[in-house]
């Protein structure tokens, strides 16, 4: 119904932003990124909207940008995951960490959500990998955009090693130094474990 708006920031709030345009104010449910990113009180902004239809009322969200509101989408598919959820997803991390936390099968990073327990968190992964574009992995900066790329690719044994060593309960950024150094040495991702296992002990 409603692809965008432009206003004035009127209010901010937790989880909330106002919007006045046209001489009316537009209550917003956003995700604490927008909200900290959104312009002072009086500032004009630019919001992509998404109108949530419920039995008892209405709900407007507010999202920064498309590819938030694409994101939001994407949860909302999940099963499970209401939109308030999405919103509380999408406030817990900036969007191109949860793209890659997504990517990577990260659940500890996806778990830092409100209410995302393991098994949501997993689910999230393996519904939404396959999800993400192209241009989404490549717009990801420099350091990260190699690791999603492998990771983007399901038969990558450097991607399948990566989840491999998170799964054991290593860091991201851990499992990502310790392959750098073996990744040209195998191309079996059980090999490749055993080489960055060994590497850090």
């Amino acid at each position: 119904m409603f692809a965008y708006m432009t206003g004035i920031v009127a209010e901010k709030g937790h989880n909330e932003l106002v919007i006045e345009t046209g001489g009316i104010g537009y209550q917003l449910i956003c995700s604490m990124n927008t909200v900290q990113n959104a312009g002072s009180v009086g500032e004009s902004m630019r919001v992509y909207t998404y109108l949530n239809v419920r039995q008892d009322g209405l709900d407007l969200f507010g999202f920064e940008s498309r590819e938030e509101r694409e994101m939001f989408l994407r949860l909302t598919g999940v099963s499970g995951i209401g939109p308030r959820t999405a919103i509380a997803i999408l406030g817990s991390m900036p969007l191109r960490d949860l793209t890659l936390a997504i990517l990577m099968g990260d659940t500890t990073a996806l778990c830092r959500a409100p209410g995302i327990g393991k098994k949501t968190a997993q689910r999230i992964a393996l519904e939404l990998k396959e999800k993400i574009t192209d241009d989404e992995v490549n717009a990801l900066p420099q350091g990260m955009a190699a690791t999603a790329q492998a990771a983007h690719r399901r038969d990558d044994p450097v991607a399948e090693a990566m989840i491999a060593l998170q799964s054991l309960g290593y860091s991201q950024g851990e499992a990502m130094h310790a392959l750098s150094a073996v990744k040209d040495k195998s191309d079996q991702s059980d090999e490749l474990v055993r080489l960055a296992l060994r590497g850090m002990m």
